[in-house]
């Protein structure tokens, strides 16, 4: 995998809003944005009685070590307002690091690759539109198949929102 994946989703208040302001913020804290997927509206994974999400991926640089972006990240929701209460809950921000290059890592703060990548489309479909040929570094799958074998089944749509 080449480059750094993060996710962003919210499924609280002003989504778009909430999006638009983690970027400028991850902006602000020195991190790069290269690309952006399309923004999705997606069924709630792993709680289903809540709102529904809206999702983007973007392509970042960063000098920063995979857990110091974790920290900057951590920085940026709370200062959005997130309030980690139960796990799969509703959330005004959500950042998830996906993938730091080719990195694997699994500490109890931090796991790298993403291990939800496989089994979530609303991850899969924006990293299939950005990078489609790159490989997983732990299935050696790339994301077009790793799309093409997930199980999940929820709607995950396109939207004509752009950050």
């Amino acid at each position: 995998m080449n480059g750094i994946y993060i996710l962003l989703g919210s499924n609280m208040g002003n989504r778009l809003e909430y999006l638009r302001e983690a970027e400028n913020l991850l902006i602000q804290q020195g991190i790069q944005v290269i690309d952006e997927s399309s923004i999705y509206e997606t069924a709630p994974w792993g709680k289903e009685n809540q709102d529904w999400f809206l999702n983007v991926v973007l392509q970042i640089e960063t000098s920063k070590s995979p857990t110091e972006l974790l920290k900057t990240i951590l920085e940026v929701e709370q200062s959005l307002g997130r309030i980690r209460k139960e796990k799969w809950g509703e959330r005004c921000i959500d950042i998830d690091i996906l993938y730091y290059h080719n990195e694997i890592m699994s500490t109890d703060e931090l796991n790298i690759p993403h291990p939800g990548i496989p089994t979530r489309k609303f991850t899969l479909i924006p990293l299939v539109e950005m990078c489609p040929m790159e490989v997983h570094p732990e299935t050696n799958q790339t994301q077009m198949q790793l799309l093409a074998e997930c199980s999940d089944e929820l709607d995950c749509n396109l939207t004509e929102y752009k950050l």
